[in-house]
């Protein structure tokens, strides 16, 4: 008991990961517009994130090898192949910087919800406590960390929800039955945009390596369903205040309707939601670029290994940045535009990759390879992932560009296209991979 316990407090660094100020402000903007309508796509998102992660991290424990060294061996064949990885793991770390800003930014929010102090202040704090726990910790250490901060997090925003007081059977109907309001489908790619990010495959699959298989599906799976029970508290906590969303207003809405004490949850729940994904960050960009570095520099006293230079010179620098941005109170727009273009296109590109991977028989044992069942289901969910890409993708341009790109009609038919596109080459590819012996 106290193994799987420890499995489910390592494996919450995927919840961590994607349970930072974003996704709270996403959920509680949805909960505060369409009541609890969008419960279901929480549910659907944190169901895509499990089949994605849990790929990534059987791809390691059954190949020995982990997501980024398998992108090398196959795409490290010539100089575009090679240099269209650089792009994907530049890709990667640009987000966790750019997105790291946030996090601290989101992180001071909540402090400040509770007591109104300088920024900078709460960012030396925060600098204090991530610094020496990067610098003497293990890759280990600090994902239990973080799913201790994800316990505090949940917490906080289950017992606000369930004190107040929501409709039962208008939630478990939306845990159940789709509905899209009017106006809501940006949101619902938001929300699943938000718990299916690319650099948590990279972190996943980077640190599953020693696990084994059936106690990471059943630790992992338990793990990130308790971040998506979080995220639908949070969405609960958001319908305390009907249409425009902020923490202020719903801070005070919340202190109206329960008293002071909720407020003070609403804060501290924010302040862990952004600190534990600023630690989340500089891990994921630095295990991110250590997974396509040469072995030898990854071996014990390498520059890549986990207290080498390289590998602390990438987390450092993710932080420092956002440190950096943090104390200043500004927020680096250019970066965020460019990361979130950048990760529109490779979310679907790793998400074919990884699907590809799992029915390698080089790679994998055929009892580790994807199912017929597994297949189908992964590519759903890797449809939905070209779609948010797409989205992503016109959402960044639309902010750079004098035109509009962000619509419904055009994201869905642009999507289609892409996956009819691709669709006939990756099923030849699987088939070949496979030796023509799919599962049933």
């Amino acid at each position: 008991m106290k193994k799987r316990f420890l499995n489910i407090l390592f494996w919450a660094v995927i919840s961590a990961a994607f349970i930072g100020p974003g996704t709270i402000t996403t959920a509680a903007a949805a909960g505060a517009e369409f009541g609890y309508s969008l419960i279901w796509a929480l549910v659907f998102s944190t169901v895509a994130c499990i089949v994605l992660q849990e790929a990534s991290a059987r791809l390691t424990m059954s190949s020995g090898i982990n997501l980024g060294e398998a992108l090398k061996k196959y795409l490290n064949v010539s100089p575009v192949m090679s240099g269209l990885l650089g792009m994907i793991v530049g890709a990667v770390i640009l987000g966790c910087a750019a997105y790291e800003a946030g996090n601290i930014l989101g992180a001071v929010a909540g402090i400040t919800l509770i007591y109104k102090i300088p920024a900078y202040w709460i960012v030396l704090a925060m600098g204090g406590i991530v610094l020496p726990l990067f610098w003497y910790g293990t890759v280990e250490s600090v994902a239990k960390v973080m799913g201790v901060l994800v316990a505090f997090m949940g917490i906080c925003f289950l017992i606000t929800a369930v004190l107040m007081k929501p409709d039962l059977g208008a939630v478990a109907q939306s845990l159940v039955i789709p509905e899209i309001p009017d106006g809501s489908s940006m949101l619902i790619l938001a929300l699943i945009g938000t718990t299916v990010v690319p650099y948590n495959l990279f972190l996943g699959s980077g640190i599953a390596s020693g696990q084994d298989l059936k106690e990471m599906r059943w630790s992992l799976s338990i793990a990130i369903g308790l971040g998506g029970l979080i995220s639908i508290g949070v969405l609960i906590v958001g319908t305390a205040i009907t249409g425009s969303f902020t923490f202020d207003g719903l801070a005070s809405a919340l202190t109206q309707q329960l008293g002071g004490w909720a407020s003070l949850l609403l804060g501290l729940g924010l302040f862990a939601a952004g600190l534990s994904s600023s630690i989340t960050a500089p891990l994921a960009a630095a295990v991110t670029a250590q997974s396509v570095a040469d072995d030898e520099d990854k071996a014990k006293g390498g520059k890549w290994a986990e207290p080498g230079r390289n590998f602390r010179a990438v987390w450092m620098g993710v932080l420092l940045i956002g440190l950096a941005f943090g104390a200043s109170q500004v927020q680096p727009v250019p970066a965020i535009i460019l990361a979130q273009a950048l990760n529109g296109i490779i979310l679907p590109m790793v998400a074919v990759a990884l699907l590809i991977l799992v029915n390698n028989l080089e790679l994998m044992t055929q009892k580790a390879a994807n199912t017929v069942g597994v297949n189908i289901l992964m590519s759903i969910v890797v449809f939905i992932t070209i779609i948010i890409g797409v989205r992503n993708v016109a959402r960044a341009l639309s902010t750079s560009l004098p035109v509009e790109l962000v619509n419904e009609t055009y994201i869905l038919i642009t999507s289609v296209v892409i996956s009819v596109l691709i669709s006939w080459p990756v099923y030849r590819m699987i088939k070949k991979l496979r030796g023509e012996n799919l599962k049933e």
